[in-house]
């Protein structure tokens, strides 16, 4: 609650969560917060990925009426009067877009929710869903080391005027240049099991890592900085969300604002860091990605 304070404070007006983070006690601590200063934060939150009481996976669910039960729950969490955006965190194969969306549409109708997002959707999902109810945002993982939105989701977002939030901005925490080695992350790290920390692929990616952390001590500036003002610098329809448990690391992020990249950093850093640089699969399973 102080890191989330201390960001109100410095001035970051939006907040992202979901109902499975923490199994609901992110959103308890959001609306917390957030309720004193509502008139000016932005709250996103998220349904879909159905969580255990004990924070296991229990599947993908949009179907409508698990849509409307999920929104009040989490309206209830937060104790807030309306959610301002609320995303499909990812896409249920099983129930055509259209329903999910229509009910989400609903929400809106009912002045539960303001605006609607979808999360790690497909270029053709996207604009079914687009036909149903505008979407306000697309939130998918972008960085340095995964620049496959560049591809189609980005020139579908913009023909249709969404917004794009990337997560993992600074690829995990990788890109921040603290981890050297795999037994840097804690034992119980869900890291640990993504392919991109783990054997030749981490690795191979420390090199990467390496060229950032070169380009940012020339530009007198942090490798998350630098990392951060990139991703700033591909639009001003996109919003990052990195995301932190410290003030020191919050503050690093928001230096971000601070650092200016030329069309010649830019250009050195595609040269550096191409799409498809990294090494790995973003998770251990990409069977709900890019659907």
């Amino acid at each position: 609650m102080a890191t989330i304070n201390h960001a109100l404070d410095r001035g970051v007006t939006f907040l992202d969560t979901a109902d499975m983070y923490g199994v609901g006690t992110n959103e308890e601590l959001v609306g917390r917060v957030v309720r004193d200063r509502r008139e000016w934060v932005v709250v996103a939150t998220k349904f879909g990925n159905v969580r255990g009481s004990d924070g296991s996976f229990q599947g993908i669910n949009g179907r409508p009426d698990y849509v409307r039960q999920a929104c009040d729950a989490s309206l209830k969490r937060t104790r807030l009067d309306f959610i301002d955006l609320y995303y499909q965190h990812r896409v249920d194969p099983e129930v055509p877009i259209e329903e999910t969306v229509g009910a989400m549409a609903e929400l809106v109708q009912a002045g539960k929710v303001k605006y609607l997002g979808l999360s790690e959707a497909a270029p053709a999902t996207i604009r079914r869903a687009h036909a149903v109810h505008p979407i306000t945002a697309l939130q998918t993982e972008y960085s340095l080391w995964t620049r496959d939105p560049e591809a189609e989701i980005l020139p579908v977002c913009r023909e249709l005027g969404i917004g794009f939030v990337p997560y993992s901005p600074l690829g995990r925490g990788f890109l921040t240049g603290q981890f050297k080695s795999p037994d840097d992350l804690p034992e119980d790290d869900y890291r640990r099991h993504s392919p991109r920390f783990q054997g030749e692929a981490f690795e191979r990616n420390l090199d990467l890592v390496r060229a950032i952390e070169e380009m940012a001590q020339g530009k007198g500036c942090t490798p998350a900085q630098l990392a951060l003002a990139w991703v700033l610098a591909q639009g001003d329809d996109i919003v990052p969300i990195p995301g932190t448990k410290r003030r020191k690391y919050l503050d690093d992020n928001l230096g971000a604002l601070d650092v200016s990249l030329s069309n010649a950093d830019l250009k050195r850093i595609d040269e550096v860091l191409p799409p498809g640089a990294a090494s790995g699969e973003r998770y251990p399973s990409m069977a709900t990605i890019d659907r």
